[in-house]
This record gives C-alpha cells, structure tokens and sequence, in this order.
C-alpha cells in the first residue's frame, strides 16, 4: 500500500512538473528560468507564415515524365523542410496555364529571406553536349572577344541531370592540389553517362550548373564508371559548399521563385482562443461527468487525465510538434479516447462488485477484463495514425502524430496513473467503500 502511495505522489509531481513546464513560456508570475520560456509551436492556420511560388523548368523533359518530375520536386522540398514531418508545411504542386508551379507555405515565418533559406538552395547539375552545326572554334574566339553570347545555341541537354546524382565528394588534385568535386551517380546515371561519353568521344561535353557552364572538358574515351570530375576555379570554401548543396538533394528539375509573400492566419488568434476554451469546458464536463457518475474512481479518472494533458502538452513542447487546428483535434480526440478506456475499466469494476467480490479483487478483475478491450481499440486507432502518418499529406501528418503520441501516453495514464490512484486507497469492506465505487452493497 505504502508504495503504491509513494507513487502516486510521484504521478502528481510529474503532472505539476509537465504543467510547470507547459506555462513557464506564458506566465511571467512563475519565474520559470529561461531554458522552459519558449512557446508552443503553431501552424499556418493558426499563425500565418511565409507564401512562396516557383515555377518549375520542365521543357527538357517529354509530357509522360512532368508529373513524376513535379512529384519528386515536391519531396525533395518537403524532406528540406519537414525533416520530422511535424512542422506542417504546405507543399503542392499547381498548373497554371502552361506553367508548372511550386507553391511552399511556411507556418510562423515571416521573414522571407529566412524562409528562402529554410527552403535552401540546391544547384541544378546538368550535362550537355555539342549541339548539331555548333561551331565551337566560333564559341572561343567569342569568348576571347567578350562578345554576348547565347550559350544554349551551341550545346543542347541530355537527359544526365543531378537527379541521377548519389553523393558528391570534395577532393584535390594530386599535381596542382586544386579543389575539385567528384559525382558518383546511381546506377542508371552511371549507364547514361557511359553513353553519352562513348557517343562524344573527342568532343566537349559541357558541365552545367544552374544553367552556367562551369567546365566544357574534351571527352577521350567511354567512362563506365559512372564518376565525372569537376574542377575549375573553386576555393576550398566554394567547392565544399557546392558538395554540401548537391548532396541536400538534387532538384530534378530547375525552379525559379516566381512569388513571395507573408500571409495572415487564416483561422487566426480568435480561433484559437475559442479552441483552447472549448477544450478546456469540454474536459471540465467530462470530468464533472467522471466523478458524479463513478466517484472515487471518477477523481483517480480525472487526476490521471489532468496528468495526461500535462504531459501530452510538454511533449509537444519538447519535439516539438506544430499545432494546427489538424493537430489539436487529434490531440481532443485522444483526450476522448483516455475517458474511454477509464469508463470501460470503471464498469468492469462494477460488475465484479456486483458479482460479490471484495474492492481488491473487483478492482485488479475490471483491469484485467477491461485490457483486452483498450488494448485491440488502441492497437487498431495507433496502426491507423501511423498509416495516415506515413502515407499522408502534411497536414494530415500532424493529425496523425498528435492522434499517436496521445493514444500512447493515454494507454499509461489510464492502465497505470489510474490504476496507481486506486490502488492507493485503502480498500476497507463496507457500506462507504461499496457507495465511493457507485455500488450498493
């Protein structure tokens, strides 16, 4: 008995700790040290943010392979931006006439520079080769005049891009100790560029990056081992920032920012004032509910639910998780769900009283019968966030992985805070214990 106190206590201090941790940010009156002031993150409906368009290059791909491009586009954006998948950004693809656009929304930021620079900048690599009819003694002596020249009339494109790309690596050359970068492309890179290079022998084949040439080398026989080298007038500093930006991820195509805007919450303050609120009304009734309907277990019910909030809000704190309106109705819809699986312990409980059991036995006999039930309904709830984490847009994500961590630590509030609380008290047959458990004995 003595344990099961020592830890109940323990229980309750860690809830005051979570709700300590959960208003540092917001009440100065808690003189809460620095490290606990920082607020909750908030999505896009919620705060507003960063509205970003680009339009995507598509003219060297043939129509079949646009939407894949623009698709692969699209991850390659969002894995830059929502390593974690909990920062909620907006990432979609739009046609707009002819154009193939890009739009990125970040929530909560507002500084477009900034939100450029979280989007990153990853160079576009390309090859091309001598276009039919160039002459390339004209291009030089073009050059050597510095005359305006179009550099696209005299190579054309190959279908080797960055996207055939597997890792770039910063080396020197052994004579002139020259930074140079090494491509090692993926297996159909590697068979591309064996191709092209056998198809161009004593001929220039130009290495392209953001649509600039950076190096036109002569080609003297077929490589095959899917590897090119780049150099050129690198610094150390300029050739290793160039391998950090192609190993990000290589664009499969070339985009351009088109347009950049802050844009205002589209649910804004109000709303979320009104969600809090309505939040906390609702979990007031249902424990009003819990402890009018069932009593001593009803207070053990809603001292572990107010636990479980505790800790479900510093956890988003602490990963942290952006709250969307998504997300906090997942995050609602758990709060239901840990009433749920107290209600059914509760009943069980009931029965075996019912049956004539003593409260020890009743108790330990409503959760063990209760168990097979919470666990098959939360099993079942939990593979379904995971699969709508997995297989969802951002939105849905947040959704999920809100519904997720709730059901988790709703299963230890209601199977092991709650069950502590009870076990707590003093189990003394009688009149008053039957009437605390709403039994009549």
């Amino acid at each position: 008995m003595l344990k099961y106190r020592i830890l109940a206590i323990g229980f309750l201090l860690l809830g005051l700790i979570a709700g300590y941790f959960d208003l540092g940010a917001n009440y100065g009156k808690l003189h809460a040290p620095n490290w606990l002031k920082f607020p909750f993150r908030l999505g896009l409906d919620l705060q507003g943010g960063t509205h970003l368009v680009y339009k995507a290059n598509v003219s060297q791909i043939s129509a079949s392979q646009v939407a894949d491009a623009m698709a692969g586009l699209r991850d390659v954006i969002e894995r830059r931006v929502n390593l974690f998948g909990v920062t909620e950004p907006i990432i979609q693809v739009e046609k707009s006439g002819s154009e193939n656009r890009l739009i990125v929304e970040l929530a909560g930021v507002f500084d477009i520079n900034q939100a450029i620079q979280s989007i990153g900048r990853t160079p576009y690599l390309e090859f091309r080769t001598l276009a039919p009819g160039a002459d390339l003694t004209k291009l030089q002596a073009s050059q050597q005049k510095k005359e305006p020249i179009n550099i696209d009339d005299y190579f054309k494109p190959t279908q080797l891009t960055g996207r055939y790309l597997a890792k770039a690596t910063l080396d020197f050359n052994q004579t002139s100790l020259e930074p140079t970068v090494l491509l090692d492309f993926n297996s159909d890179g590697g068979k591309l560029f064996a191709d092209i290079t056998r198809e161009n022998i004593s001929k220039p084949l130009a290495i392209f990056l953001d649509g600039l040439p950076i190096e036109v080398p002569t080609v003297r026989e077929e490589i095959t081992s899917g590897r090119a080298v780049i150099s050129g007038s690198f610094t150390p500093e300029t050739a290793r920032t160039l391998v950090r930006n192609l190993n990000a991820g290589a664009l499969p195509l070339p985009i351009t920012l088109i347009s950049q805007e802050s844009v205002g919450a589209s649910l804004g303050s109000a709303a979320l004032s009104k969600m809090v609120r309505a939040g906390i009304f609702g979990t007031i009734l249902v424990a009003i509910f819990l402890i009018l309907f069932y009593r001593l277990p009803g207070i053990a019910a809603t001292l572990a639910l107010t636990i479980y909030v505790s800790l479900m809000l510093a956890l988003f704190k602490l990963i942290p998780v952006t709250m969307s309106a998504a997300g906090i109705a997942g995050f609602i819809l758990s709060i239901g769900m840990a009433v749920d699986a107290n209600i059914l312990i509760f009943e069980r409980t009931r029965e075996e009283l019912r049956a004539g059991k003593s409260l020890y036995l009743a108790v330990e006999e409503g959760f063990a019968r209760a168990w097979l039930s919470i666990r098959d309904s939360n099993v079942s709830s939990l593979i379904t966030s995971i699969i709508l984490y997995w297989f969802g847009t951002s939105i849905v994500q947040g959704f999920a992985l809100t519904l997720g961590i709730g059901i988790a630590v709703s299963m230890f509030s209601a199977l092991t805070v709650t069950r502590t609380f009870l076990r707590a008290f003093e189990f003394k047959e009688g009149k008053l214990s039957h009437m605390l458990f709403g039994v009549s004995k």
